[in-house]
């Protein structure tokens, strides 16, 4: 069953969320926002979405899906909302942690835009044919798993419902809504032991750090939907992002 908590949906174990309750078969209308950022993100360098580029060689390809879309059921929420997953908590890398849909290149994937709706089929359920790509960005580095990621812009223009297809890899799939995200009161900085210091966002009861955190606060801003924060105010990690679950 799917669970709305401050706009938020989540689809739980065994629940779906459903985004387009009121489109019926319709196809949802891109946002205006949506069709600068993809206009923007052609010549925009690396380095805007993250420090981290990939090496010369020894990494393996993979890409993930950023994906925009109507608010789902329930939601009290009208503007755009993305898709996240919850990775498993027993996951060997990366556990608990707030993630895009996405994974590594098969062999036979035609191209990373195949690569990132195959393995947002495989993880949510997402329907490919109700995709709309947009863009897809300059490949950034994932040192943790080792991955070149490249990231795909996509806009649901026919949402269809998603859910945790395989628990041993996605604890929950979550909608979050934009305004959610830039809203300062749910912006910081995480430190970790390691002495990294980046941008989070707070999803409930959940956080959203790293990798993910830094492309989506770099798309937000690029697209003009960002709102000014307090970088300098600064929250530990919690010991559940540093291994095992929640």
């Amino acid at each position: 069953m799917t669970q709305v908590v401050s706009g938020i949906a989540y689809a739980g174990r065994s629940g779906s969320i459903d985004p387009s309750p009121a489109l019926g078969a319709g196809e949802a209308p891109r946002p205006d926002w949506l069709h600068e950022l993809a206009e923007r993100v052609s010549s925009t360098p690396p380095e805007w979405f993250s420090k981290f580029l990939p090496p010369d060689e020894g990494a393996r390809e993979s890409a993930v899906l950023i994906l925009f879309g109507p608010p789902p059921a329930g939601a009290t929420d009208e503007g755009e909302h993305v898709v996240l997953i919850e990775r498993s908590h027993t996951m060997r890398t990366q556990p608990a942690q707030i993630a895009f849909p996405g994974g590594a290149r098969d062999l036979e994937d035609d191209d990373l835009v195949a690569t990132a709706l195959r393995e947002a089929e495989e993880e949510v359920g997402l329907d490919p044919s109700g995709v709309d790509v947009l863009a897809v960005l300059p490949s950034l580095f994932l040192s943790p798993a080792n991955f070149v990621v490249a990231p795909v812009l996509g806009w649901w223009s026919s949402p269809s419902p998603i859910g945790v297809r395989d628990p041993a890899e996605v604890h929950d799939v979550l909608s979050v809504p934009v305004t959610h995200l830039v809203d300062p009161g749910h912006r910081f900085s995480v430190t970790h032991p390691s002495g990294y210091v980046g941008a989070a966002f707070e999803i409930g009861d959940l956080l959203l750090w790293g990798f993910t955190a830094g492309l989506l606060s770099s798309l937000l801003e690029l697209g003009g939907r960002s709102q000014p924060w307090d970088p300098a105010l600064q929250r530990p990690l919690p010991p559940r992002y540093l291994g095992g679950g929640r």
